[in-house]
């Protein structure tokens, strides 16, 4: 089996212990070498300066090629085109570009008065600049606001045709949600890199709630499965097992890169990555 291309995902800490368990994180996933890392934005863009901290710092103390999520949330073009130059100006070079989501106690999205409207004309801004890769976020279950699955597909079609270069789904729990995404995505004329997103189950009830918030199907048997797990004190052995298997299904059809969400819990996506072959480099000492 080929071994995949990883990147992982963070998230900014708010907290003295977050930010432990974000170093920990980093230093337990780093020696995977992955091909980059992101770091989210907080719901309403309220995470807007620590995710800077955290991008810079990480690039700087890891030697790490580090993604920054950018959002056009509560924000005018300026000030939104000002986080983007101060990035530039750190030496980050990768953006994931997102509409972002409804500010905490919002049922929608409302744009900025001064702000970008979407996802497509933040992108165009970023591209305007000429200096960044920008990556964008892709439904392959329908996002709840779109009408079904064709209509984020031809959404994210205009994504890459305003200048991104590829996309991250969102988290799905059977390699086949994928795989049908990406065979729509292709006859619809996409063709740049669409690279599944992964969620190694910490939690299930917490992965179940996230879904539910995002629109990703909950497949009955993960519910018996879990909870017979749960019994047996065998949780992380099954979550482990299920990512593994849904990972090895995905690099059996094709797929070259995997971005796992590592909630700041690196374990699990580790022995992930080990059983999929990707593992640190080992340095052989000469010894004579």
């Amino acid at each position: 089996m080929p071994t995949p291309r990883v990147s992982f995902e963070f998230f900014p800490p708010q907290t003295l212990d977050a930010s432990f368990r974000l170093w920990e994180t980093v230093q337990t996933l780093a020696p995977l070498k992955p091909n980059f890392v992101s770091v989210t934005y907080g719901a309403g863009g309220t995470t807007r300066k620590l995710t800077h901290e955290a991008v810079t710092t990480i690039g700087k103390q890891f030697d790490l090629n580090v993604a920054a999520h950018l959002t056009c949330v509560e924000a005018t073009r300026a000030e939104t085109l000002e986080i983007a130059q101060s990035y530039a100006e750190a030496g980050v070079t990768e953006i994931v570009a997102l509409r972002g989501d409804a500010p905490k106690g919002a049922e929608r999205f409302t744009p900025h008065p001064e702000g970008f409207a979407n996802s497509v004309e933040l992108i165009e801004a970023l591209a305007a600049t000429g200096s960044f890769t920008l990556r964008v976020g892709a439904y392959p279950e329908p996002h709840p606001d779109a009408a079904d699955t064709l209509a984020d597909v031809r959404w994210l079609k205009r994504k890459i045709d305003a200048g991104a270069t590829s996309a991250i789904t969102q988290f799905f729990f059977e390699a086949e949600t994928f795989l049908r995404f990406r065979d729509l995505c292709a006859k619809e004329g996409i063709t740049a890199p669409i690279i599944p997103g992964i969620l190694p189950i910490e939690n299930w009830n917490g992965a179940k709630r996230f879904a539910q918030r995002c629109g990703a199907n909950v497949p009955a048997f993960l519910d018996d499965a879990f909870a017979t797990a749960k019994r047996d004190g065998r949780e992380d052995l099954l979550a482990t097992a299920i990512c593994t298997e849904m990972c090895d299904k995905l690099i059996q059809e094709g797929v070259e890169d995997l971005h796992f969400y590592t909630l700041n819990r690196p374990h699990l996506t580790r022995e992930v990555c080990h059983a999929l072959g990707v593992a640190p480099d080992v340095v052989l000492e000469n010894v004579a």
